[in-house]
């Protein structure tokens, strides 16, 4: 008898990708065979999980409807006898391609007005359901059914891609790596002050250290003021790998750190994907919504009333959830 070809429409976020790797391990439990539609940015991480049968790049930007290229795109998916299409993301854009392909079972929470699009609606019950990774998995079961414990999500370690990009980016691994994640897509209320990284950067080096800053190119700015506002000494201890590597390579790099100190990110995800201590700094949003999963990590952040708000930017102004956390309560969890 042949394996249920599952469809998975996945999240948009590089954090969201990581944590869906929790639904993967849990259909492939159930023996099923799994294929993924995602989108360019997040796409590269479905390589390294190897619940995945097979990814496939689904070339529409975010808010774009293009309903041709949808239309065409399920189309090309009827070949392939799906009996299940799972859709993660809640609006209606993205039920549309399994609706469109005749999928004859299409999983998802209601939202948007999706009654039609979608046949096997789930409520959503913030209660019995409070983290993402619990919503994920509960698409992948009956309705209602008890959660298994998930599976941590582990990312695969190319280490083939990993020594060239030591040998491309002259990086060496003689001396412990403390790796820094400051950026954050979503908004700045989930930005650290950069001062603030300059002086756990400035501290692990004075402790023989050396620091990686990682991140996108439009991370670059704020990775440069890092290493501006660290006596000029020290700078030689510092790289700046931000926009310098892809997706893949941060993967593999980030691997090689001691421990590695992240606002709550998609690369927050990944580092503890491999394994890594993380040291995460939350502000406008909650650990108890999308946690770091590993027993690694150490959750630092400010019990103020406003917190969490869930904003890209601070809607009072003062962003107090961030600036009032110090560098030393980052650099004492780090000597411990």
């Amino acid at each position: 008898m042949s394996k249920q070809r599952i469809l998975v429409v996945s999240p948009s976020w590089i954090g969201d990708m990581v944590m869906s790797q929790t639904l993967y391990a849990l259909l492939k439990k159930q023996d099923k065979e799994i294929d993924v539609i995602a989108p360019a940015a997040s796409k590269p991480l479905l390589s390294r999980m190897p619940e995945v049968n097979r990814s496939m790049l689904f070339d529409v930007g975010h808010g774009e409807l293009r309903y041709g290229y949808r239309r065409q795109f399920a189309r090309s998916l009827k070949r392939n006898n799906y009996q299940q299409a799972i859709v993660l993301p809640n609006s209606l854009k993205s039920a549309l391609v399994p609706f469109l392909a005749e999928i004859p079972v299409r999983t998802g929470f209601r939202g948007e007005m999706r009654y039609i699009l979608l046949n096997d609606i789930r409520l959503l019950d913030e209660r019995r359901l409070p983290r993402m990774i619990d919503r994920f998995m509960a698409l992948g079961l009956p309705a209602m059914t008890p959660l298994p414990d998930p599976e941590q999500p582990r990312l695969t370690v190319d280490e083939r891609n990993q020594t060239e990009c030591l040998r491309q980016l002259g990086l060496d691994t003689n001396a412990t790596i403390l790796g820094l994640c400051p950026g954050a897509e979503f908004g700045d209320a989930k930005r650290w002050p950069v001062s603030k990284f300059s002086e756990v950067a400035e501290a692990a080096i004075e402790k023989g250290m050396q620091v990686w800053i990682f991140g996108s190119a439009a991370d670059r700015s704020i990775s440069d003021k890092i290493i501006e506002q660290i006596p000029p000494v020290m700078r030689e201890h510092c790289q700046n790998l931000a926009g310098r590597t892809t997706l893949l390579d941060a993967i593999d790099l980030l691997s090689l750190c001691g421990e590695v100190v992240t606002n709550d990110s998609g690369l927050m995800h990944v580092a503890a994907a491999v394994g890594r201590k993380t040291v995460v700094l939350y502000g406008s949003t909650s650990p108890n919504f999308t946690p770091p999963l590993t027993e690694k990590a150490v959750i630092v952040s400010e019990d103020i009333s406003c917190s969490p708000c869930f904003k890209r930017t601070c809607p009072l102004g003062h962003k107090n959830c961030l600036n009032l956390l110090d560098a030393s309560q980052v650099i004492s969890r780090l000597q411990e």
